[in-house]
């Protein structure tokens, strides 16, 4: 037990923490419009990154044509959309998903960066967390170029965005958001004067293979590898089968086992869906630790992977119907704040 907090420093550390929160939170947001973003195939109807006027959407009709004939110059249109007859209207749908995703962005970094420098300012940030926060912008400022040089690979070299930096722009995003929770938790603990949690064994392992499988969902994702298996509007042989068999037709090793590892859209679907229950395991066995410290972070972390696993499962079997999706995807995030929140509690706390 470290020594009682000040007031001054108790509110201070409270105060930061209810920030944090509300930043991860609004993290949160953004991952589940990014996901409707991804199914829709919107995200390089904005061909230009422009930080500041870009805030403003088109509002002439002329400004409208110069936007949709900028997307026309892209694969997408010219592969796809353009045979299949995409009018303005089309893309004004595309273009608005787009466009919230990346306004929702900006309003995250001003949301983060302006109170940071009041805090900073005001002399209310806590020895040893300065360079936390900062790196925590830096985080969020490198997210903003990842998501940018994911929609370029998709508006010069494909008819939509690698799936490689797709995944690095959701990992960077959810490792943002747990490293929001951590620093906020470490705020609570703060204020209580009670010992700053250290990541143990038991949380770093329930971490990693999170990662390994969050890594290969966005695979899955930018690779639309969520329909190999055959589903369609809730088709019950899409899972625990993919196209009637255990392990898939079609995985082609003709390029080697890294490529199918990371680029064949059946065995990248296959590994996601059975690590699922790896991390599993290691999450019900996080889950038995908590329960006699922290019986609520207990129920919580069960109550979201089980969820998760179940909209993983209805996600195949509907075809990858795009609510259901765009649910995963944010129960997904819900999951790594659960298992965040875990680990932070195992490291920080002793049983009664």
């Amino acid at each position: 037990m470290a020594d009682a907090p000040s007031d001054i420093l108790k509110s201070n550390a409270q105060a930061l923490a209810r920030w944090l929160f509300i930043v991860a939170f609004m993290v949160i947001t953004i991952v589940a419009v990014g996901g409707i973003t991804r199914l829709t195939e919107s995200g390089v109807s904005i061909t230009e990154w422009k930080p500041v006027t870009g805030t403003i959407p088109p509002i002439t009709d002329a400004q409208w044509q110069a936007e949709f004939e900028a997307y026309q110059a892209t694969p997408q249109y010219q592969l796809i959309n353009g045979p299949a007859g995409m009018t303005l209207s089309a893309y004004k749908f595309i273009f608005f998903w787009e466009w919230v995703h990346r306004l929702l962005a900006r309003t995250i970094g001003l949301v983060f960066a302006a109170p940071l420098a009041w805090f900073w300012i005001k002399g209310r940030i806590p020895k040893g967390y300065k360079p936390r926060l900062l790196a925590l912008l830096a985080l969020g400022a490198a997210q903003g170029a990842v998501g940018w040089w994911m929609v370029k690979s998709g508006i010069v070299n494909d008819v939509k965005v690698s799936h490689f930096r797709l995944a690095a722009h959701l990992l960077v995003a959810l490792f943002t958001l747990g490293g929001l929770i951590w620093t906020a938790l470490d705020l609570l603990v703060l204020a209580k004067g009670e010992r700053r949690a250290k990541l143990r064994p038991l949380g770093t392992l329930a971490l990693a293979a999170l990662l390994l499988q969050l890594f290969y969902g966005a695979l899955v994702a930018g690779m639309r590898a969520g329909t190999s298996a055959g589903g369609g509007w809730f088709n019950w042989d899409a899972w625990p089968l993919m196209q009637g068999n255990l392990y898939p037709a079609g995985v082609d090793w003709a390029l080697g086992a890294g490529h199918a590892l990371l680029s064949d859209p059946f065995l990248v679907h296959f590994i996601h869906r059975w690590w699922a229950w790896v991390v599993v395991a290691v999450l019900v066995i996080l889950a038995r630790a908590l329960r006699p410290i922290n019986r609520k972070a207990s129920v919580v972390l069960h109550t979201v992977f089980g969820t998760q696993v179940l909209l993983g499962i209805l996600t195949v079997w509907s075809g990858v119907t795009l609510w259901l999706a765009v649910l995963h995807q944010l129960v997904g995030a819900l999951l790594v704040a659960a298992t965040v929140w875990s680990a932070h509690v195992v490291g920080s706390r002793r049983p009664n």
